[in-house]
Order: structure tokens, then C-alpha cells, then sequence
């Protein structure tokens, strides 16, 4: 998905955050917004994609402060509150393809821009509907998959997604797929482990990446060689829409996730803040 004019706005808001987010140091905090002000003064063109200047601006962070994984405490917090609204929720969800992407769905609600109090009270409250629906397809496509992807997106979301992962697994052979590496709020290995849910999630790989979404271009061999063979790929949030939209519609990506942004949303052709589940 290529930048609009909106997204500057939203990748300085990032930047600052994610310096803020590093180090408490105020002269390595401005170094690192010196130079991730740079980089997004470069790269901010026409045709540019968002998540690569994203990408960029993380590890110019990550590098000016020595931090390597600048949303730690954050990502620690929304663990701790995911799996708290999981368990207030999880009961109103039956054991079924569209109660359990809506469920899934309900996870993506969790966003790094928001105070935390904001998405308690919204996943608590919140009834799903999807403005695009494609929920119906999903079972279709599951079941007549042998070898499922299921691209994971933030840390607390794993909760959400694990009665649909677990669904998808009666049917097929699905892969769990996190970073290889800490950025922003997304999801890695050591969080997986850090909650005590390596048995509950069990097959998983990484992209072989640090990267929001997926950069092909920095992404593993071994990843790239289980996307290509795939039977179905499920896509959670709007990082992944970001990158793999581009890819020609073939009814093989499912997207699912709430556009949390205006030029995702008018992409998608739904309102702001709706949810959408997407075969692509």
C-alpha cells in the first residue's frame, strides 16, 4: 500500500512514540528523533510504502538508543490486560468459524496509539460486525487447505486468536507466524514464551524479519518457501493488509482486521474504526 499524505503525520506520531518508548535519556531520545526525522524526510515520496519507512525509522530508534526492543514494557502491559478481556469475553463466542474470526477480530481492537483504558472499555462492550464480510468463505477455504499460514499481528492478540487457530487445525496443518525480532507491538517468540503459551500455540515460525507486516525483501528463505507453498494464508491486521494487498487477488489471503487509519480504511472502502474479513 503506498504512502498518502495522511501517513506523515502518522509515522511522526510513530517516531516520537517509539523514542519516547526507548530510553529515558533526553539527549539519546532527541538524537534518535533527529535521525528518524531524517529518514522520514528522505524516504516520504510519492510511491514510498508506508510500513518500509516504518521499518527504516524503528531501527534507526532501535540503534541511536541501544534498545532493542523499545515497546517491552508496553507489550508486557497489553499481555497482561489481553488475557484478562479474553477471559471476560471468550463465553459469548461458540465453537465455530464465524464466532471465532469475529473473536479473533475483537484482538485487533488492541492499538499501541490508544491508552489501554480506551480498549478495555471497547473490547468489553464491542459486538463485531464486518463492513466487508467474507466470513463465510473462511470454513470453505480451511477445510480444503492441507497447509495454512496464520500471520500473527500484536503481542495481547494471542489469546484472541488461538480458539480460531485451534479450529483451523482440526482441519489442517496451520502454522502460527510471528517476528523474528521486537518491533513496535508485534508479536515474537520470546512473547509467546513469556506468557507460558508455547504448548497452546504450538507449530510456529517466524518471517525471518523485525518489520511490520511482511518485507519479502528482508523476510526468510524458509518463510518465503512456506508463503509460496501455502494453501491459505490468514492475515491478521492492518500491517499485513499494508503489504500483501498488493499481491493480485487469487483467493488465497484472508484479511482480517479493524482500519484503525483513514487511507487503510478508504482503501478498503469501509468507514474508519470498522472491521473487516477480506478474501484476497
Amino acid at each position: 500500500m503506498r504512502v498518502s499524505k495522511e501517513c506523515e503525520g502518522c509515522l511522526r506520531r510513530l517516531l516520537l512514540q517509539a523514542a519516547a518508548s526507548a530510553t529515558e535519556n533526553e539527549a539519546l531520545k532527541q538524537a534518535a528523533v533527529n535521525r528518524a526525522e531524517v529518514i522520514l524526510q528522505d524516504k516520504f515520496t510519492p510511491g514510498a510504502v508506508s510500513i518500509d519507512i516504518a521499518t527504516l525509522i524503528h531501527d534507526a530508534i532501535k540503534q541511536t538508543t541501544g534498545n532493542p526492543d523499545p515497546y517491552r514494557q508496553m507489550k508486557d502491559i497489553e499481555i497482561k490486560v489481553a488475557r484478562q478481556l479474553y477471559d471476560f469475553v471468550k463465553d459469548k463466542y461458540r465453537e465455530n468459524f464465524r464466532d471465532y474470526l469475529r473473536l479473533a477480530a475483537l484482538g485487533n481492537a488492541i492499538d499501541f496509539f490508544r491508552p489501554i483504558e480506551e480498549v478495555k472499555i471497547e473490547i468489553r462492550s464491542q459486538e463485531i460486525t464486518f463492513d466487508i464480510d467474507d466470513s463465510s468463505r473462511l470454513e470453505e477455504k480451511v477445510k480444503n487447505s492441507k497447509f495454512i499460514l496464520y500471520l500473527a499481528d500484536n503481542a495481547g492478540e494471542v489469546f484472541f486468536d488461538l480458539p480460531l487457530l485451534k479450529l483451523m487445525r482440526k482441519y489442517s496443518r496451520a502454522v502460527y507466524v510471528v517476528k523474528e525480532a521486537p518491533v513496535q507491538n508485534d508479536i515474537t517468540v520470546g512473547d509467546i514464551k513469556s506468557a507460558g503459551l508455547e504448548n497452546e500455540v504450538g507449530e510456529l515460525m517466524t518471517t525471518g524479519t523485525a518489520t511490520p507486516g511482511i518485507d519479502f525483501k528482508q523476510a526468510s528463505h524458509a518463510f518465503k518457501q512456506a508463503f509460496e507453498s501455502a494453501d491459505f494464508v490468514f492475515a491478521k491486521g492492518m500491517g499485513y493488509y499494508e503489504t500483501l494487498e498488493e499481491l493480485p487477488p487469487r483467493g488465497r489471503v484472508f484479511f482480517c482486521l479493524k482500519a484503525k487509519c483513514r487511507p487503510v480504511a478508504e482503501s478498503l472502502k469501509v468507514p474508519l474504526n470498522s472491521y473487516a474479513a477480506l478474501l484476497w
